[in-house]
């Protein structure tokens, strides 16, 4: 409600609505061209993810391939895709959670 006991302005409301709506999809575009990495075993293993998540490059040393031993090196895989995603993650938490916020303080709507 509107203090007063006035009634929102819906024209103003669809025009905040549709800024944040445009807002959020040139966030949504900018992850998604934006590239972040995460690496482990002293950078042996890199993985590149998009701001998506989207795994778009991996890159193994040498040094970490050893045919006696893959799981190791799966280990590796694993855990430099995911602090890739972590990264990727605190990206769109930094690019989306002001649009977020932005959309809780609208009157009207469930956030």
């Amino acid at each position: 409600m509107i203090p007063g006991g006035g009634q929102p302005n819906m024209q103003q409301l669809l025009q905040q609505a549709q800024k944040m709506q445009q807002d959020l999809a040139a966030a949504q575009e900018e992850l998604a061209r934006t590239e972040v990495e995460g690496q482990s075993g002293g950078g042996l293993v890199k993985a590149t993810v998009n701001g998506s998540g989207e795994l778009r490059a991996l890159v193994i040393d040498p040094k970490a391939v050893d045919p006696e031993d893959t799981e190791t090196l799966a280990d590796l895989v694993v855990a430099a895709v995911q602090a890739a995603n972590e990264n990727a993650s605190a990206l769109q938490q930094q690019k989306l959670g002001p649009l977020a916020q932005g959309l809780g303080g609208m009157p009207g709507l469930p956030f």
